[in-house]
């Protein structure tokens, strides 16, 4: 049976991937080591699932087709830069969204008590959007001075209409995500 590695989660226009990576770029002049994220995969994860088979995508979709039909659109946007600490180095480079919390925090809500009556681990720490640019980070002086520098981050409305179930795996040394199958926001 074939497992594939996977995560459901929010996807983005090329012109809001295109703004997130010259955000990065600018950050990333302040490194002294780090691993980047590529262009290609900035997304928002709303719940990690880990490996499925073929019989767990099907109930899945037909789960998350329900969840979806359930809610609304609503707008989110890149409002802040922050970072997760690890023990000398900075575990995670982030950037935070603001707009519709409420809307976004009930959805990973309910996406996170769909899945795990099918089997999935319910998460156990609070949800914490955040868009992962950069990994393992050292940068030649304090965040607090470079996001200062940086100034202010402001991109949006972004308009969320789907949710995807991305499929990630490693080519060529290199982690890729795909777009599996896509649920449209349909509640009234």
């Amino acid at each position: 049976m074939i497992h594939i590695r996977t995560f459901i989660g929010i996807d983005f226009s090329d012109e809001c991937k295109r703004y997130i990576s010259d955000l990065q770029q600018r950050l990333k002049k302040y490194a002294v080591r780090g691993r980047w994220k590529y262009t290609g995969n900035f997304h928002l994860t709303l719940k990690f699932l880990d490996e499925i088979n073929a019989e767990q995508k099907k109930q899945i979709d037909r789960s998350m087709a329900d969840i979806c039909g359930v809610f609304r659109p609503f707008s989110l946007e890149i409002s802040k830069a922050g970072i997760f600490k690890g023990n000398d180095r900075i575990r995670v480079l982030w950037l935070g969204v603001g707009g519709d919390l409420d809307a976004l925090h009930q959805l990973a809500g309910g996406i996170d008590s769909s899945m795990s009556e099918l089997g999935f681990p319910p998460e156990k720490r609070r949800y914490t959007p955040h868009i992962t640019i950069g990994q393992d980070i050292i940068f030649e002086c304090p965040f607090e001075n470079i996001a200062e520098s940086i100034g202010e981050i402001s991109y949006g409305p972004i308009e969320v209409r789907k949710i995807y179930l991305f499929k990630s795996e490693q080519i060529q040394n290199r982690r890729v995500y795909t777009v599996i199958s896509e649920y449209d926001l349909k509640g009234v």
